[in-house]
């Protein structure tokens, strides 16, 4: 009889959403995570190093689409560039994680070191853009302003489209709050 069931890491992700839930992240430890997904400790740390790793999994691939939406992109100006990186960064959070990202925004919301360590990955997202922008021969400073527009569109989008009620997919929230912001840099002011 075999003992192995697949699926760990997702099996790992769904029980410490449950138990952080429940008990808050600093009430729950990386034993009762386990215990809870049927598995071991040790088959945690094979696939997270630590507890906060399990809502952060993935930085690597997540930047990587956003650097690849700029790299493919076609012409030269720095906002169409970043709105075609945002278009392609969307396939990180298909619809079916809607509900999965609503409940890990929940936690990362009632910690403030959670809530820091969001910040640190969308800052270095916003670095790693800005260099992606100034690889394509944009102005650095026009490339730093870009990225950073593009990081606050993502975070809005994003809010937006895990808010409750919500049902757009993520790409036409996205395109609706670069919109917004482009009306808003756009329109004269009183």
């Amino acid at each position: 009889m075999v003992r192995w069931k697949p699926g760990a890491r997702e099996r790992l992700q769904a029980a410490a959403l449950e138990r952080f839930a429940a008990q808050g992240f600093d009430g729950t430890t990386v034993a009762e995570i386990a215990a809870t997904a049927g598995l071991t400790e040790r088959t945690f740390f094979r696939h997270f190093a630590d507890k906060r790793e399990v809502l952060f999994a993935g930085q690597d691939e997540f930047e990587r689409l956003f650097l690849a939406g700029i790299e493919e992109a076609a012409g030269s100006d720095p906002m169409a560039i970043v709105a075609a990186a945002l278009e392609g960064a969307t396939a990180f959070f298909p619809d079916e994680r809607r509900a999965w990202s609503r409940a890990r925004q929940r936690v990362i919301d009632a910690d403030p070191g959670l809530q820091e360590r969001e910040l640190l990955k969308l800052s270095g997202l916003a670095t790693a853009m800005t260099d992606g922008l100034r690889r394509r021969g944009v102005d650095p400073t026009a490339a730093a302003l870009a990225a950073e527009s593009g990081v606050a569109v993502f975070r809005v989008g994003f809010a937006t489209w895990i808010g409750e009620g919500e049902e757009r997919p993520l790409a036409e929230v996205l395109r609706a709050v670069l919109a917004e912001l482009r009306t808003l840099v756009t329109t004269p002011q009183a």
